[in-house]
């Protein structure tokens, strides 16, 4: 029974964690062309996200369940080959039977061969565990990928075109805000529906007494230069200066302990 209990633990942790903790779209940023394209009807995001669920399980089924044939030198292109023959699938049913939804979706539904959610999945679980954990997986972060997609196209059609799954919900004197169906609106509303799923995921952390991740400090913290630069990639930076500086100092001394001049970005000082 114990082991029993702890399999059940174990397979809902391994699919709840793509709903939130590891949302693809909410979390790791995964799969955002799709998510940003096709929101601007409800329809049109739920068939975007069952399509990417349905190829997400069978291609994790199937890569796991060659991960030990396939030779690791070649194994990006046979993961790409499976999941191009799962979408093909999918691409001939929606054409068949949902041709509106076909034509809304349009170069979208193709391009879920390369989305970084499947091919991740693929490649970073399914080829390195047992086909039902990969299936369990899969589902897992197809339902989180649906709910955002869902979630955003429904903001989106409601303050744009005052309306749900094509339903009129909005009364018909109140304009519809336009911009919500742009570009700029999908940006608005990810960005919001981020912000939400952070504060849920720290306000869990909080209930279950896990400590609450800080955000990570500036590289430049702590640097007694104070250049003002706040960007240490930048070739101005001071520190990288210093740095260089020191390097090309202690490597002259090994070589020779003497007095050494070096010459950084044109300046010139002793050591």
């Amino acid at each position: 029974m114990a082991n029993e209990a702890a399999a059940k633990q174990s397979a809902w942790e391994n699919f709840s964690k793509g709903l939130l903790t590891e949302n693809p779209s909410l979390r790791q940023m995964l799969g955002l062309c799709p998510t940003l394209a096709v929101t601007t009807a409800v329809t049109n995001g739920l068939g975007m996200g069952l399509a990417t669920t349905f190829v997400l399980v069978c291609s994790g089924v199937v890569v796991s369940l060659l991960r030990k044939v396939i030779p690791n030198s070649v194994r990006i292109p046979a993961f790409i080959t499976i999941i191009a023959s799962f979408v093909t699938l999918v691409m001939m049913l929606v054409e068949a039977y949902l041709p509106a939804l076909n034509d809304a979706l349009g170069i979208y539904l193709p391009l879920i061969v390369v989305n970084c959610i499947v091919l991740g999945r693929a490649e970073m679980y399914a080829s390195k565990n047992p086909p039902l954990a990969s299936a369990i997986d899969g589902l897992g972060m197809g339902v989180g990928f649906t709910i955002s997609l869902v979630l955003m196209s429904a903001v989106r059609e409601l303050l744009g075109a005052g309306t749900l799954a094509g339903i009129q919900i909005m009364p018909s004197f109140i304009e519809p805000m336009i911009i919500m169906v742009t570009p700029p609106g999908g940006f608005a509303v990810l960005g919001v529906l981020i912000a939400g799923s952070v504060w849920l995921e720290q306000r869990r952390a909080r209930k279950e007494g896990r400590p609450v991740e800080a955000a990570p400090e500036s590289p430049c913290d702590g640097c007694a230069l104070a250049c003002g630069l706040n960007d240490p990639a930048s070739p101005d930076c001071a520190r990288d200066a210093a740095d260089v500086l020191v390097a090309k100092v202690e490597a002259a001394l090994e070589e020779e302990p003497r007095i050494v001049r070096v010459e950084v970005q044109g300046e010139e000082a002793d050591a």
